[in-house]
């Protein structure tokens, strides 16, 4: 039986349908992701799925496997205030610490208790010991420590009041401990909003060899690349299924997509033929013939007539540079900047040229916002000096848009643009904004829709050079590849001339979308939190590859002994082995006991090691495959396999070098 079935789901916000026959159906164990635009009802899934009260469908049903525990992480999460931090973490194993109450206070019975008493409380306390260890038994402490230290939550936030901390610090809080909860069914509504780049791989990592089965909603595409086997896009109120990550799912979809294009225009054409042939014999001798083939043409539309395919890319989007700036876009020499109890960067120095991309990367806190505000100086640094190039005009995206007026109508800001009111209202328009909404004061709007509107007013302004703070934090998926694209093209080389000229621009970006990193930047500023920066040149794949130490080769003793040991060997007849004095042809157990194995050559000590080798080279490159972690079990066997080979090679080490020395 399944673990998860949803059938013929429906579910409607009051006149807007969101699920109108959804299907869905998972296994114990799998990974699966699911995508979608902007409100078209993924977070209302899984809140169905997961059984939140308030949620109910208005027709098909959700059916979990008989036991199966749900977990679910809403965006919005629920924790005690008055806790701290890791109380509220460990709360999450009060079953299992008061069974070990219950525990202790029975032991404490049974050092009074009479031998009558005594065979009934052994009894219990068998039990007890079965259901503590069925709760997670005795290392929990670590589990919990583990996981926080993992999602960025360290020992210094420990005892802080939950009230006190940070929206971000809560939701990684809610995370931790949905993790530690261990349910059969992980249900994770964006689980990377407020995680830096390092929780985010660790998540990943997590999720990788995470047991139970997961459906998670996210806008990170390099987490759906690594840690789901299927993809269920919500479109029109249906899901469907595509197998394999995300990569594989763009690839598939548009294959699909264009399939259903030319499925729908050859229907199209058909009843366009149709229709040419009614009005052409409507009146005269074949009317009573057309009159027939119209009622067939109106029963086949309301049968058989196909949607017309919806393609994602939605808001349209491109940059253009109106002017051209100097070679030199942007240069900074020992830039500092720090408080007292906290560092954050020190002697950074730069030179950004004309079409450059640099990404800015690093934790949560380590001065990424502060660091672009010196660049552009629009906050004051300890020490350094700025330089900005010929002709430069700076378009700057905020992460938090407090620039903006709260009483302002979109319109009006993109009028002070652009100038003109009708091509303000043409621009709100291609970012998806309506009649009505194009009057709607900022201050009512969604984060999406402002951050719609900001890169809207970017985009009719002309500027050369684009400082981005997380663009895509509130942006769905085909949004955000669209903004990829066209910052792609804004920054490749200048081609054409006047209006019909394109690219030539820069950009400076901070984001923790490590697919915009590893696609647009060809340079990274890595700030690591404790005051340290440092500058590398490629994208975010490179830059990984660079941290990837190779293994160690053979120290130049071990080497020497090794080539010293085989010269030796070839170079001298090998002789016979002499018994130990005092002892005749059966004294030859040379002290290893009656049957005892015989210590292997020095020449085959050294294939095995080299065999050894060989193999953990093997599985670290298998390790190093994107799909390979898309199976946990696998994933599980090969990491078991590297431990134990690494373990061996070094007793094999050992033992040669004795034998060496020998």
């Amino acid at each position: 039986m399944a673990l998860l079935s949803v059938a013929n789901l429906v579910y409607a916000h009051g006149e807007t349908p969101l699920l109108d026959g959804a299907n869905l159906t998972l296994e114990a164990g799998e990974h699966v992701g699911l995508v979608g635009l902007n409100g078209c009802g993924k977070s209302t899934l899984m809140k169905l799925i997961a059984g939140i009260a308030e949620h109910k469908p208005d027709a098909g049903h959700v059916q979990t496997g008989r036991g199966a525990r749900v977990g679910y992480l809403p965006q919005v999460p629920d924790l005690q205030a008055d806790r701290g931090l890791r109380d509220e973490a460990a709360a999450t194993f009060e079953k299992l610490y008061a069974l070990h109450q219950q525990l202790d206070d029975l032991h404490h019975r049974m050092a009074e208790a009479s031998d009558g008493e005594l065979e009934a409380m052994l009894k219990k306390c068998e039990r007890l010991q079965h259901r503590l260890e069925a709760e997670g038994g005795y290392a929990v402490d670590h589990r919990i420590d583990a996981t926080l230290h993992g999602l960025g939550l360290g020992d210094e936030l420990f005892d802080v009041p939950v009230r006190d901390l940070s929206g971000g610090q809560r939701g990684r809080l809610a995370l931790a401990k949905l993790l530690l909860s261990d349910p059969d069914l992980l249900l994770l509504d964006e689980p990377t909003n407020h995680l830096d780049i390092e929780g985010r791989q660790w998540l990943e990592e997590y999720l990788a060899t995470y047991p139970g089965a997961v459906i998670v909603i996210s806008h990170d595409r390099w987490l759906l690349d690594r840690c789901v086997a299927r993809i269920y896009e919500l479109d029109g109120g249906k899901l469907e299924e595509y197998p394999g990550h995300y990569a594989k799912y763009r690839e598939l979809r548009a294959e699909r997509l264009a399939f259903r294009w030319r499925e729908y225009e050859k229907q199209q054409d058909g009843i366009r033929r149709e229709q040419a042939y009614i009005d052409r014999y409507r009146a005269g001798q074949r009317a009573r013939q057309a009159a027939g083939r119209e009622k067939r043409l109106e029963r086949f539309k309301k049968d058989q007539l196909l949607v017309q395919p919806v393609n994602l890319d939605r808001i349209n989007l491109q940059l253009r540079a109106r002017t051209r700036p100097g070679d030199t876009v942007l240069s900074a020499t020992d830039l500092s900047r720090n408080y007292p109890d906290k560092p954050l960067f020190s002697n950074v120095s730069l030179s950004l040229a004309r079409g450059d991309r640099l990404g800015i990367v690093g934790p949560n806190g380590a001065g990424k916002t502060t660091l672009v505000n010196c660049l552009l100086e629009e906050g004051p640094a300890d020490q350094g000096t700025v330089r900005c190039g010929a002709q430069v005009d700076v378009g700057y995206y905020r992460q938090t848009h407090g620039h903006l007026n709260a009483d302002d109508t979109a319109i009006r800001y993109l009028q002070r643009i652009t100038g003109s009111e009708q091509t303000a209202r043409d621009l709100a328009g291609a970012f998806l904004f309506s009649g009505q909404d194009q009057d709607k004061p900022i201050g009512v709007l969604s984060g999406g829709e402002r951050a719609r509107l900001v890169l809207a007013g970017l985009v009719s302004a002309g500027h050369n050079l684009l400082v981005l703070d997380e663009p895509t934090n509130h942006l769905d998926i085909p949004s955000a590849e669209r903004l990829e694209e066209a910052l792609t093209a804004y920054t490749a080389a200048t081609k054409g001339y006047g209006e019909n000229r394109h690219g030539g621009g820069s950009l400076i970006l901070i984001t923790h979308d490590r697919m915009l990193l590893d696609n647009l930047v060809n340079q990274l500023l890595v700030l690591d939190g404790r005051g340290g920066c440092k500058h590398v040149y490629g994208n975010y794949s490179q830059y990984l590859q660079s941290l990837q130490k190779p293994a160690p080769p053979p120290t130049v003793t071990k080497t020497a002994r090794r080539n010293k040991s085989a010269a030796k060997a070839k170079a001298e007849p090998r002789k016979s082995p002499e018994p130990a004095r005092g002892q005749g042809k059966k004294g030859k157990r040379a002290g290893s006991g009656k049957g005892g194995p015989k210590p292997i050559s020095l020449s085959k000590l050294e294939t095995r090691i080299g065999e050894t080798e060989q193999r953990i080279r093997e599985v670290g490159e298998q390790l190093a495959d994107p799909e390979v972690w898309q199976d946990p079990k696998r994933t599980s066997k090969l990491q078991d396999e590297h431990t134990e080979l690494t373990a061996a090679l070094k007793q094999l080490e050992e033992q040669w070098l004795r034998r060496a020395e020998n």
